[in-house]
């Protein structure tokens, strides 16, 4: 009898457990990424003329050159997650901790075939693809894992602004004014906008790690 009373004891206390544990992780908020859209972003950080749109907001098309002299357009990043940023090598003051920053990012993906990153210049007249070819090695830039890229100033500026919400145009003159933004922003497989970071903090871009890493596993 005494024997049986601790069987039973035992197995009481490991349905008990079990319970205890299932019912923990079933009221455990599950870690979730919003869906940004431009009515979902600071106003002021939104092209006036996109700011109405409330859904299916992606990032468009686009054609760029990279620092091989490769046409680098969204095929290349058909189903993958990535970090885009907007900077120009002879920035002398938020460029060179953001790049140093992606440079951080870069070796914490580089094993991840999942992810890439995609750095636009705001100076395409002067980043030649022969001057960021030059950046691209003094960084130590993986070629598979990291686009920089040059083009026509009207495209890199239209995406930064309608298409990436990282600045805000107020004047339709505006338009093509100067692109200086800290923020990182990540893109899922379906080119949807899921996160912005500052990219002169390691601490958000440490978070913004561990947004990939759960982009990746869904």
């Amino acid at each position: 009898m005494k024997s049986f009373n601790k069987k039973y004891y035992f197995l009481l206390t490991i349905v008990l457990i079990l319970v205890f544990f299932g019912i923990y992780y079933s009221s455990t908020p599950k870690k979730s990424l919003p869906i940004f859209t431009p009515r979902d972003v600071n106003p002021e950080l939104v092209d006036t003329t996109v700011q109405h749109i409330g859904y299916n907001h992606i990032i468009q098309d686009f054609e760029f050159t990279n620092q091989n002299g490769k046409k680098i357009t969204q095929k290349d990043y058909e189903n993958k997650i990535y970090v885009a940023d907007f900077f120009f090598t002879t920035c002398p003051t938020i460029c060179p901790k953001m790049t140093d920053n992606m440079v951080w990012l870069q070796e914490q993906i580089k094993n991840n075939p999942k992810v890439m990153l995609l750095s636009h210049s705001v100076t395409p007249d002067i980043d030649t693809p022969e001057v960021l070819k030059n950046y691209a090695l003094e960084k130590g830039v993986i070629d598979s894992k990291w686009n920089l890229v040059t083009g026509d100033k009207k495209d890199i500026y239209y995406i930064a602004r309608k298409s990436y919400l990282v600045v805000k145009t107020g004047k339709p003159e505006e338009l093509y004014d100067m692109v200086h933004t800290e923020n990182f922003v990540l893109v899922d497989q379906k080119r949807r906008i899921r996160g912005f970071y500052d990219g002169t903090n390691i601490e958000e871009v440490k978070k913004l790690l561990e947004d990939i890493n759960f982009l990746s596993q869904e």
